[in-house]
């Protein structure tokens, strides 16, 4: 990874399902490293899938299988600035469905429980 900081999302087992929905959503986005757990942790056997590096619209995160302890809140959101209606009815569209939920005044749950931000 290049850049110095890289934000952590802490996920319970489905962080590689998450970044390739998260990737295939924003030109400029991509996975970059799957890495797998060399022994049994308390979050996976070994070979699970221990943290995910990608991108996403040019900027680098990492998602981590860390068990159930920790879950997202509002207290960070993704805030995606839309080019037209067109792109934010398909964002709001994608992040809501499958267990994703509204809020109020372009804010969104998605199914893992991410906030986003969309706005126009």
């Amino acid at each position: 990874m290049a850049d110095k900081i890289v934000p952590c999302l802490w996920f319970d087992g489905e962080a590689e399902a998450a970044t390739a929905f998260y990737v295939s959503l924003l030109p400029d986005s991509r996975i970059t490293a799957v890495n797998r757990s060399p022994v049994d942790t308390p979050s996976g056997p070994a070979g699970s899938v221990l943290t995910v590096q990608f991108v996403l619209a040019g900027r680098e995160y990492l998602a981590l299988n860390g068990g159930p302890n920790f879950r997202f809140t509002e207290a960070v959101s993704f805030m995606v600035m839309t080019e037209d209606q067109a792109e934010t009815d398909r964002l709001w569209d994608a992040l809501t469905a499958d267990g994703g939920r509204e809020n109020a005044c372009g804010w969104l749950k998605d199914r893992w429980g991410l906030s986003w931000q969309i706005t126009p």
